[in-house]
C-alpha cells in the first residue's frame, strides 16, 4: 500500500509517499480502506520524534480516518466489508489501509461526506472525553476553549452548543474570532489583544466557567484558573506553549478547583470502545441529522503532507486540515 513515510524525525520535507506492507487485522480487529484521514498537531510532534506512537501503534502518522470496511478479524460481529466508517487510530491513518480495533469505529452518518467524516473521531472524542465526561459540562454550564479555529476548538464550540452550554473561545485573530462566532461562539476573544480571563467572567456574570479546555500549557495556567468559578475545572490536554509554571494552591483549596491532564491516544482500546459507544448515544442523531459537523479547511490529495503540516504550523487553518487518499 502508499503511505507517507519518513527515515528520521525532522521538518515538513522529510514526509514522502512511499510503499508500506499491507495490515491484517488480528482478533478484534478491522480493516479500514482509508478514503480520508485528518491532521492533527500531535502529527507535527511525531514527526520531529516528540511524540512516539504507543507500544503496538502504527508508526504511521495519522488518528483518525474514514473509509470502507475491507475485512474484518476474528470474532468483529459488528462490522462487514463494505461498511463506511471512521476511526479513532492511535496511527496508521495517512496510508491507504489502516488496521484497527473495531471498537475504536463509528458509522458515517449518510449526511457526511469521506472528508468531513475524517474529521470526526479525534476532536470530537476528544471534546466529550474532556469537556463533558471528566469537565463535566452541562446545560447552562460554560467553557472556555483555546484555539477557538483549530479542529478542538471548533468541535469543542458545536458540541457544548448543542449541549446548551456557553462558549467563550480564544483565537489568535479577528478574522478567526468572527468565524468562532459564526459557528456558535458566545464570545470570541482576540487573545493577542485581550484578557480572556476577563471576558470569561464577564460572559458569566462574574460567576466564572465550569470548564476550561486548555492545550497551551503554562503561560496560560494562572489566567485559566481566574477563569474558573468555584468548582471549576481546568482540562489540559496539550503543552504547546510549555510545561511547566507556578500554581496557586491556595486558590484550588478555597474555590475547589481541579486540575486534570488528558490524553487519549494511548488509552486502552477498551476505554476507547466505551468513549465511542458512549459519543454515539449522546450526539450520533446530532450528525446524522447534520445539527452538527466537522468544520473542514481545506482538503489536499495525501501526497502534499508535508505541506498539510506547514499550514498547521502556521496557524493559517480554520477548523480541519483533511488528507484526500
Amino acid at each position: 500500500m502508499k503511505a507517507i513515510l519518513f527515515d528520521e524525525p525532522g521538518d515538513e520535507s522529510v514526509l514522502e509517499l512511499g510503499d508500506a506492507p499491507d495490515p491484517r487485522p488480528g482478533p478484534g480487529e478491522v480493516r479500514i480502506a482509508v478514503r480520508a484521514c485528518a491532521v492533527n498537531r500531535a502529527d507535527l510532534l511525531q514527526r520531529q520524534g516528540m511524540y512516539p506512537p504507543p507500544p503496538g501503534a502504527s508508526d504511521i502518522l495519522g488518528l483518525e480516518c474514514a473509509g470502507e470496511v475491507a475485512e474484518v478479524g476474528e470474532g468483529v460481529a459488528d462490522w462487514k466489508p463494505g461498511d463506511r466508517a471512521m476511526a479513532l487510530l492511535a496511527g496508521g491513518g495517512y496510508a491507504e489501509q489502516v488496521v484497527v480495533h473495531a471498537g475504536s469505529l463509528m458509522p458515517v452518518p449518510a449526511s457526511l461526506s469521506w472528508e468531513q467524516a475524517a474529521a470526526v473521531p479525534e476532536v470530537y472524542l476528544t471534546v466529550f472525553l474532556n469537556v463533558f465526561q471528566l469537565g463535566g459540562l452541562a446545560a447552562g454550564g460554560a467553557v472556555l476553549v483555546h484555539g477557538g479555529g483549530s479542529g478542538i476548538g471548533t468541535a469543542c464550540t458545536q458540541l457544548a452548543k448543542h449541549a446548551g452550554a456557553t462558549v467563550i473561545a480564544t483565537a489568535g485573530s479577528d478574522e478567526k474570532c468572527a468565524r468562532c462566532r459564526e459557528i456558535g461562539a458566545d464570545v470570541a476573544v482576540n487573545y493577542r489583544e485581550g484578557d480572556f480571563a476577563a471576558a470569561a467572567r464577564e460572559a458569566t456574570g462574574g460567576l466564572g466557567v465550569d470548564v476550561v479546555l486548555d492545550s497551551i500549557g503554562a503561560p496560560y495556567l494562572a489566567r485559566n484558573l481566574e477563569s474558573l468559578r468555584v468548582g471549576g475545572r481546568l482540562v489540559l490536554i496539550g503543552l504547546m506553549g510549555g510545561a511547566k509554571a507556578e500554581i496557586n494552591l491556595g486558590a484550588l483549596l478555597t474555590r475547589r478547583l481541579q486540575v486534570i491532564g488528558s490524553t487519549l491516544r494511548a488509552r486502552p482500546v477498551e476505554e476507547k470502545a466505551a468513549l465511542a459507544k458512549a459519543f454515539q448515544a449522546r450526539f450520533g442523531a446530532a450528525l446524522e441529522k447534520g445539527e452538527i459537523a466537522p468544520v473542514v479547511d481545506r482538503v489536499l490529495p495525501l501526497a502534499e503532507a508535508g505541506d498539510a503540516h506547514r499550514v498547521m504550523k502556521a496557524s493559517e487553518h480554520f477548523g480541519k486540515i483533511v488528507l484526500s487518499v
